[in-house]
């Protein structure tokens, strides 16, 4: 693996905040990241501008702050990269650590796409337009993460679990990032 700038030999990013999650764990011997994930969360479902992701990933999500959160607490679930609606980006797990984003998935012919890709949760829903400082940090840290990393390709969580996903959803627009 190449170094640039923007990321250390232990794989943080430079150009954002870090709050480290405990759900990870380590990739399976000779595996690297060759895809991204591209995701969407909101919590609770259709709500912006808190910082409940932020607890969901970090396992302290107060679950009687809303009744959604009940449906929840027991997930143990991450991702390296959360852009928040103005923009902001964290990291959570380092890209050399295997996050738990994308569950049961398969990706050309291999399963269990948590073992080669790099999750990004945008903060958003199917039916909410992404914001326009949302993309911005989204094509900085792809451009970053694709002369970091062997990047093979861009897909959607629902690309690589389509029986179970639909996120980043219909309003994403691809052509912004291509």
């Amino acid at each position: 693996m190449k170094q640039n700038n923007f990321f250390s030999a232990d794989g943080w990013y430079s150009e954002c905040k870090h709050l480290a999650s405990p759900n990870f764990n380590s990739r399976p011997k000779n595996t690297s990241e060759h895809i991204i994930v591209i995701h969407s969360i909101s919590l609770p479902p259709g709500i912006y501008n808190n910082n409940y992701i932020e607890d969901f990933f970090l396992n302290q999500l107060d679950v009687n702050a809303d009744p959604y959160f009940l449906q929840i607490k027991d997930l143990q679930v991450s991702a390296h990269f959360l852009v928040k609606r103005a923009g902001e980006l964290i990291q959570f797990v380092s890209c050399n650590d295997r996050a738990w984003h994308a569950g049961e998935s398969h990706y050309q012919g291999k399963e269990n796409c948590n073992d080669f890709s790099i999750g990004i949760e945008l903060e958003g829903d199917d039916e909410t337009p992404y914001e326009d400082d949302q993309y911005i940090k989204l094509i900085e840290l792809l451009e970053c993460l694709k002369k970091e990393y062997n990047i093979l390709d861009i897909v959607g969580h629902s690309d690589i679990a389509p029986s179970r996903k639909t996120d980043p959803g219909p309003l994403f627009d691809w052509k912004k990032i291509k």
